[in-house]
């Protein structure tokens, strides 16, 4: 079965976009276009970058790295597990009955 698309409204450093999304989506859009509002609103406010275009991207740019830190984050934490893991391994496997 087909999802059923709404209009959602969201409103970005006060400006209103009307945005296609499924029903089961809305609540993950709304709280996207808050996030993204907000880290425009932080940098408009340092006051080094004028202009909503290059606001959007600069608030792009950050939001896309935080992501990446974040699967960064996640490959060290996975490639720490699985080596931990080896240790035990082997550490068991060295013990006594073995």
């Amino acid at each position: 079965m087909a999802q059923q698309s709404t209009t959602v409204e969201v409103k970005i450093l006060d400006k209103e976009y009307l945005v296609a999304c499924p029903e089961e989506e809305q609540d993950a859009l709304i709280r996207a276009a808050r996030h993204l509002d907000s880290n425009m609103r932080k940098i408009r406010a340092g006051g080094k970058v004028f202009g909503t275009e290059r606001i959007a991207v600069m608030a792009a740019l950050n939001i896309t790295h935080e992501l990446l830190e974040r699967d960064t984050m996640s490959d060290a934490t996975s490639t720490l597990l699985r080596a931990m893991d080896n240790k035990l391994d082997g550490a068991l496997g060295d013990g006594p009955g073995h």
